[in-house]
């Protein structure tokens, strides 16, 4: 089901960004006849940016419009998409609250921080410091990072979620908050969705 899901989530964004995507692919084609592969990746870069675009704002769509007593900013809302260069990709960006009371999720595909929150979460020692500051917990099934950030001038303590997803992390931080509080804002998230999408 997933197989058949992807293709056909990638198809339908493709026809609701078709003009500029099949205008990158007909340049990308033009190019790579021709023999000038640079402008044929640089077209086809376009193309995957826009793809990375139209997912982003799909998976806008499903993320909570509120957490807790924390509305959403929808002017604050973001996705971007780039095909370039090292952590780049799919970029999704919402905030939620207002200045002490805020928070945010962000969704970022190919994010070089990866790598090293997969090596905390395997080595549970490393992850689970001994002041209570980080740890890892589970959301949804699925292992995360959590770590707790005190601000020194309200003594008032915030949390920051990151939550991989294969070659996807998603980042969800909640100031003025509990721990309880942000790991069961957390379930309202629909990661197994973002995952699908983000892939």
């Amino acid at each position: 089901m997933k197989k058949l899901f992807i293709p056909i989530f990638i198809l339908a964004t493709a026809v609701s960004y078709g003009q500029e995507f099949e205008k990158n692919l007909t340049t990308a084609r033009s190019a790579y006849n021709s023999g000038n592969l640079n402008d044929a990746r640089f077209a086809m870069e376009q193309m995957l940016r826009d793809l990375d675009m139209a997912i982003g704002k799909e998976i806008l769509k499903i993320l909570p419009t509120k957490l807790g007593d924390r509305n959403f900013n929808e002017k604050d809302d973001n996705v971007t998409g780039s095909a370039m260069g090292v952590g780049s990709g799919l970029f999704v960006h919402r905030s939620y609250g207002e200045a002490a009371k805020s928070g945010d999720i962000e969704i970022i595909n190919n994010s070089p921080m990866i790598t090293s929150i997969n090596a905390i979460l395997a080595l549970p020692f490393v992850g689970n410091s001994s002041d209570g500051s980080q740890k890892v917990v589970k959301v949804q099934g699925y292992k995360a990072v959590l770590n707790r950030n005190e601000n020194s001038e309200t003594g008032k303590a915030g949390y920051s979620l990151q939550v991989p997803l294969n070659n996807t992390l998603v980042v969800f931080n909640l100031l003025e908050a509990s721990e309880s509080e942000i790991t069961q804002l957390a379930n309202s998230i629909p990661l197994s969705k973002i995952q699908q999408m983000a892939q």
